[in-house]
């Protein structure tokens, strides 16, 4: 976009069920729109309580580089023509990280907010709202005297229709923030190891082994002790200090001039190999060229240095192997030490030299320094940690270096087949059984068969797709007559590219449109040629950006925004990720005659994955990469993994050609208390055909900080999930095949990247079968329930005890209690809610320290039977004889898969009921706790028969009163943390 031409659009709609202000029962609406200093106000309606504008303001835009930081407000008021003053019927706060190009902008209804405790408002204003570059555009004439506004006649543009759209197309988005991931000053690791604090076990029978351990490693910014980075270094900045401090010699070899023939032709094919002591980095060969340029980087860990000379040598591909063009020679403790932000080192041509130490013809142009990962060189440099001995070019390392990918915004795609007209069969002497499919991509659906004895089918259904950006993909529409079964005609077609259809964000009417149906006639193999007739097909289709595209599992989701970017909220906080090394890895392949791994770490949370490098031929490998994301929910879920690179030079490991998962770790970013760094061993635990195995340790470095506290605490009473999701939701089998199709749009594109994250790796991640069914999981679950339920047996087997009188003191005591509270029913409340935030008081005590972990007790993986473990890791459908009892199995895998789903969301509701005053989300059970203390004390001053007075009329309030949305106290309750996050 050119900034000198930037401004905010917004379209003023209409509003819908205002307020009647006016003493009539209606109200004279207007709307009053402020950003950064300028005020705009549109027209007056008089008599209206469900107005329309269609009028269109601009605003300068003074300074882009704020604009997130900007608000824009929108006011309605209620023009009172006696007096010639307004009364207040609402407002819109929309805020400026909202702002997106006209291109992604939709209308959106806005429901109105209140201006202070007082006021009374109701009903919703629809506003589109853009940014444009658009030089032809001018801004509108702002309001200058508001006590003359309601009488100024203000510049206002039409809305504009499908055909009238502007024919400037706006950037794709506002500039944002880029991770990079960066390292501090430090002492070497290997002078003061990690120090093993505490053992933590999830349950009391949880094995040691498979227990989370906190440790306290020395980090960028010094030791950390108990959640606390302990500085040692005053120089050192606290930005970065998740990881510790790796040094590396970095070499650029940047080109060559004038290098010497090496033969009678006077040809040569020169590349250059760095050495150091037994590792060496070579750069691809540049053919028939005497001044070549490479611009590589190879990197070199110091601590596995064994040599104090680097050698820099120009070989020619065609001479033999022992022979060179040239070389140059370095002394490592001559080398310069770089630390950012310093500028990077300028590189240098230097003569090269013969065998005998001889300056001879040729140069070549280098720089040498030693640097961390702090350098910007280090993410695309080769790697000495992470060179193939397969393969040590530096072509070779595109497979194994670090990469943050992006994954595509993806969208749901409403496609309402509502009828044909005027179909014409291929045969004239029956009625069409006529259906449509829809297909984009490799996503297919159809409708229900309908006879058409008119010819004019009716469906009226809805059929669902996911759909990713940039939209490529085109909609194809196809109705077709089953003429017998398994025997299917094409009548006709449509084909609607994607990028062509509406976009809405809520759940406005979307507009229906007639399309004629192109009958394909096949002329000959090489050519299709079209008739047009007068068959037409009635259709509304739209891109739904109102939900939140769910492809990952719901337990462990990462993100819950919905698509469209209007609807986005400022982040709440930074997620900051310490990936520091990997302890006593399996081997997952053999070379030389030994087991090793070649580990690389991915990382995902929200639409940002990262993948580390990957170490080669390392079972204790040391990654020490730092990464951030934004946290705009702390009810969503990271997930590391580790993986076994079986890329490199064609080699296949035990999994074949696909990279094999050896463990993952989940973290709940409401489990983490704000400012604490958490640094802890997680066992990397899976589960194998013949019972649970641990692959290893992996070691995190995590902190979670909060950017603004109220927002934080505000997003407790939102609904998990966005609006549509409550106004018009999806079945649970829409949802299941929505989700599976996301997770393949998302691996698809991933695998296009370079390096591409493989397709086994994005499943795995995504836990994409985790709805199949398990008898392991279902016996998890039903403990899980009875876990939960134990405290009311407890209550039962207590209270039994009382009746029988085994402990006289008790019972008498509890007469007593029981008398006092039948004189005094008033005190019912208040007690309860005092006895709850006591027990939440006592509790911090016993908090949890660290964040929860798998549970192999709690998973009932320790002392599974083999034949339910043969059954867990059967195909589906099952490979099983005979043909019968399969058909049988798969139908018994398939209910009961969804029983284990009833019974583990049944066991979460008590569990989130456990975590009320367990502290397992701190913020959650402060807020609890400080409730119970104000419901005591509220309680205890109010009279027990107003407050069942008003909670039954509240129970028996009218539909009027009722809204579609989940109340506050449902929105907390689905918010706080259950035990599905230590469930393998």
């Amino acid at each position: 976009m050119t900034i000198s031409n930037l401004k905010l659009g917004v379209d003023v709609i209409s509003a819908h069920n205002l307020l009647p202000k006016d003493g009539q029962g209606s109200s004279n609406p207007y709307v009053e729109v402020c950003f950064d200093g300028q005020k705009h106000q549109s027209t007056i309606k008089e008599k209206d309580l469900n107005p329309v504008w269609n009028e269109s303001f601009y605003f300068n835009i003074s300074d882009p580089s704020i604009l997130q930081s900007l608000t824009l407000d929108a006011y309605i008021y209620n023009n009172i023509k006696a007096t010639q003053s307004k009364s207040f019927l609402g407002r819109v706060s929309i805020s400026g990280t909202s702002f997106v190009p006209y291109s992604d902008a939709v209308v959106l209804h806005y429901p109105l907010e209140k201006r202070g405790i007082f006021s009374h408002v109701r009903g919703e204003l629809g506003l589109k709202v853009y940014i444009t570059d658009n030089p032809s555009i001018k801004s509108s004439t702002p309001v200058i005297d508001l006590a003359q506004s309601a009488r100024h006649t203000f510049h206002t543009l039409p809305k504009r229709d499908n055909s009238e759209q502007p024919k400037h197309t706006p950037e794709a988005s506002l500039p944002h923030h880029e991770t990079k991931y960066v390292v501090n000053e430090m002492k070497a690791p290997e002078q003061i190891p990690p120090k093993l604090i505490h053992t933590h076990s999830g349950s009391s029978a949880q094995p040691v082994d498979f227990a989370l351990k906190e440790t306290s490693p020395f980090l960028g910014g010094g030791r950390v002790v108990g959640g606390r980075v302990i500085r040692t270094d005053r120089n050192s900045s606290g930005t970065y200090d998740l990881v510790e401090k790796m040094h590396f010699l970095f070499v650029r070899v940047v080109k060559a001039r004038e290098l010497p023939a090496m033969d009678v032709t006077g040809s040569l094919d020169p590349y250059v190999e760095v050495k150091i002591g037994n590792y060496k980095g070579v750069t691809k060969h540049i053919e028939k060229q005497q001044d070549p340029v490479w611009n590589v980087v190879f990197a070199f860990s110091k601590e596995r240095m064994q040599a104090s000379v680097l050698e820099v040598v120009v070989k020619d591909k065609d001479l033999v192997k022992d022979d060179y063009v040239g070389f140059v020679r370095f002394d490592l403790n001559e080398i310069p030490m770089r630390v950012p932000p310093d500028s990077p080192l300028a590189p240098e041509w230097y003569r090269l030299e013969d065998k005998k130490g001889q300056k001879i013809k040729g140069e070549l142009m280098l720089a040498v320094w030693v640097g961390t990962q702090a350098d910007e060189a280090f993410p695309d440099a080769w790697h000495s940690d992470a060179a193939t001995p397969i393969d040590s070019s530096a072509a070779s390392s595109a497979l194994i270096r670090s990469k943050v990918y992006h994954a595509p915004r993806l969208w749901y795609v409403r496609v309402n087949v509502v009828e044909a007209q005027d179909l014409v069969p291929t045969e004239n002497t029956r009625f069409p059984d006529a259906y449509v499919k829809a297909q984009i991509g490799n996503q297919v659906m159809r409708t229900k068969p309908v006879q058409a004895r008119n010819f004019n089918p009716l469906w009226n259904e809805d059929l669902f797709f996911v759909a990713a950006e940039p939209f490529e993909d085109h909609l194809f529409l196809t109705v077709e007559d089953r003429v017998a079964p398994g025997k299917d005609e094409i009548i006709g077609r449509v084909i609607i590219p994607l990028s062509m259809v509406e976009k809405r964000a809520d759940d406005r009417i979307i507009h229906s449109r007639w399309f004629n149906l192109e009958k394909p006639v096949i002329v000959d193999v090489d050519q299709l040629k079209k008739e047009k007739f007068s068959s037409k097909l009635h259709l509304r289709v739209c891109l739904d950006g109102g939900y939140h595209v769910l492809d990952e599992s719901t337990h462990y989701s990462s993100d819950l925004r919905p698509t469209a970017k209007q609807l986005w909220k400022p982040p709440i906080g930074i997620l900051e990720l310490g990936i520091l090394n990997a302890v006593g890895l399996h081997p997952m392949k053999t070379r030389d005659g030994k087991g090793t791994s070649d580990t690389y770490c991915v990382a995902k949370y929200g639409h940002k994955w990262v993948r580390s490098r990957t170490i080669v031929d390392n079972l204790f490998p040391k990654y020490n990469e730092q990464y951030t994301w934004e946290v705009f929910d702390p009810a969503t879920v990271l997930t590391v993994g580790v993986f076994d690179n079986t890329q490199l030079g064609g080699e296949k490991g035990s999994n074949g050609t696909k990279d094999v998962k050896i463990g993952k770790v989940r973290i709940r970013i409401s489990t983490l208390e704000t400012g604490r760094v958490y640094t802890h061993s997680y066992p990397l635990l899976v589960l194998h055909p013949t019972g649970v195995k641990k692959m290893g340790e992996l070691h995190l470095a995590l902190r979670f900080s909060c950017t603004s506290f109220p927002n934080m605490l505000y997003v407790y009473s939102r609904p998990l999930l966005p609006k549509m999701h409550y106004v018009r939701p999806f079945t649970v089998i829409q949802l299941d095949m929505l989700r599976h199709q996301a997770v393949n749009i998302v691996a698809t594109r991933l695998g296009r990247a370079e390096p591409p994250l493989r397709k086994e790796v994005v499943e795995y991640m995504s836990d994409v079968d985790s709805h199949l069914w398990s008898m392991r999981r279902s016996k998890a679950n039903f403990f899980r329930l009875m876990s939960v339920f134990s405290g009311l047996f407890a209550i039962g087997k207590w209270f039994a005890d009382i009746c029988t009188w085994k402990n006289p003191i008790t019972t008498v005591l509890v007469h007593l209690l029981y008398l006092m509270l039948v004189s005094f029913p008033e005190l019912i409340l208040p007690t309860i809610f005092l006895y709850m935030f006591l027990i939440g008081i006592w509790n911090f005590r016993y908090r949890p320290r660290y964040p929860p972990h798998m549970n192999t007790k709690l998973s009932q993986a320790e002392a599974i039977h083999p034949d339910e473990l043969d059954e867990e890791f059967d195909t589906f459908p099952t490979s099983r004889n005979p043909d019968l009892v399969r058909m049988r199995y798969d139908r018994l895998r398939s209910v009961a898969g969804r029983i284990q789903t009833v019974v583990g969301d049944i066991a979460t509701q008590g569990e989130r009921v456990q975590s009320l005053l367990s502290w397992r989300d701190p913020r959650a059970t402060a807020i609890f706790v400080t409730f119970c203390l104000v419901a005591a004390l509220v309680l205890f001053v109010t009279p027990f028969q107003v407050i069942g007075a008003l909670a039954g009329i509240y129970m028996m309030r009218h539909p009027r009163f009722r809204y579609r949305l989940p109340s506050v106290p449902v929105n907390f309750f689905r918010r706080l943390p259950a035990r599905t996050d230590s469930m393998l």
